[in-house]
C-alpha cells in the first residue's frame, strides 16, 4: 500500500475513520470525503504524517461526488483504490415507515456508490486498482426492520458484481466487503419511521466487532484482490450459509433475533 492513493467516503468515523488509520499506518496517500470536515482535520492532525487531502462530501449529490474524486486526481495525479463506505441506516417497518427515509437511504448509500464509482471508474482503470462497496451482511438477508438498509446493500452488490464482469478483461479489482454487526455510529445515526435519528442503539456494542478490526480484514483482502470478504462467523458465514440452503429457516431464526432488540418495532 505504499504511496497508494486511496479515497474513503464516510472517512469521519467507523470504519471509515479506521481504514484511514490502517492505510496511512501501511504508508498510504489519502483522500477523505465526509460531510463532517471538523473530523477530518482532526484525523489529519492524529495522522499527521501522512499525506491527507480533504473534501466535503455529500455522497447523495453527484457533483459532491464528482468533485471528490476529480479533486482527487487533481492533487494526486491518480487513484489506486476507492473505498464505498459511506452510509446510513434505518429502523422501522415498512408499513410504517415514510417512503422519504426509503429514497434516503437509496440516495446516500446505493447512488452514493455509483457516484463514486462512474467517475473514479477510467484512473483505477488506469492503475489496475481496486473497487470497494462496504455493504453488510443486509446486502445478504433481509433484515427486517431495515427494509430501505437491506434493499440499498442488495442493491451495491449486484451492481458491483456486475462491474466486476464487465471489467473483468482489464485488471479491475472489485471487492464487495460485508461486516457481521460492527461497533460505529451507524445505529445511533439511523432513521426512524419519520426519518429522524434513532439517537441510540438498540445493541450492545461492546460485544461487536470493533471498526479498527473490520478495517484490518479489509485491507488485508484489498491487498490479496479477493471479490468477496464476509466477517464473522455465525453473524456472518454462517447467515450467508443458511441463505442458500435453508433460506425458511434463516428467515424464522432473523426474526426471531432481531425482535429481540430493546423496543423492536415487531414482536
Amino acid at each position: 500500500m505504499k504511496n497508494k492513493v486511496v479515497v474513503i467516503t464516510g472517512a469521519s468515523s467507523g470504519i471509515g475513520r479506521a481504514l484511514a488509520k490502517e492505510f496511512a499506518a501501511k504508508g498510504a496517500r489519502l483522500s477523505l470525503g465526509a460531510r463532517r470536515t471538523e473530523l477530518l482535520e482532526q484525523l489529519r492532525q492524529e495522522l499527521h504524517e501522512t499525506e491527507i487531502l480533504i473534501v466535503k462530501t455529500d455522497v447523495s449529490s453527484e457533483d459532491d461526488c464528482r468533485n471528490l474524486i476529480d479533486g482527487t486526481v487533481k492533487h494526486f495525479g491518480q487513484i489506486d483504490i476507492l473505498i464505498n463506505n459511506a452510509g446510513i441506516s434505518m429502523r422501522a417497518l415498512f408499513e410504517e415507515v415514510d417512503t422519504k427515509v426509503i429514497r434516503q437511504l437509496m440516495d446516500v448509500n446505493f447512488y452514493g456508490t455509483v457516484y463514486c464509482s462512474k467517475f473514479a471508474l477510467p484512473h483505477l482503470l488506469k492503475t489496475k486498482g481496486s473497487l470497494v462497496g462496504v455493504i453488510s451482511i443486509a446486502g445478504y438477508v433481509g433484515l427486517p426492520g431495515r427494509t430501505g438498509y437491506s434493499a440499498s446493500k442488495f442493491a451495491i452488490r449486484g451492481f458491483l458484481d456486475t462491474v466486476r464482469i464487465e471489467n473483468l478483461k482489464k485488471g479491475l479489482h472489485v471487492l464487495v466487503a460485508a461486516p457481521g454487526f460492527t461497533a460505529s455510529e451507524v445505529r445511533k445515526a439511523a432513521l426512524t419511521n419519520d426519518g429522524s435519528q434513532q439517537g441510540e442503539t438498540p445493541r450492545d456494542e461492546s460485544k461487536m466487532m470493533s471498526s479498527e478490526e473490520c478495517a484490518r480484514h479489509i485491507v488485508r483482502a484489498i491487498g490479496k484482490r479477493k471479490r468477496e470478504l464476509i466477517l464473522t462467523f455465525t453473524e456472518g458465514k454462517l447467515t450467508v450459509f443458511l441463505g442458500k440452503f435453508f433460506p425458511a429457516l434463516l428467515d424464522k431464526l432473523t426474526y426471531s433475533h432481531m425482535a429481540k432488540e430493546p423496543n423492536s418495532p415487531f414482536k
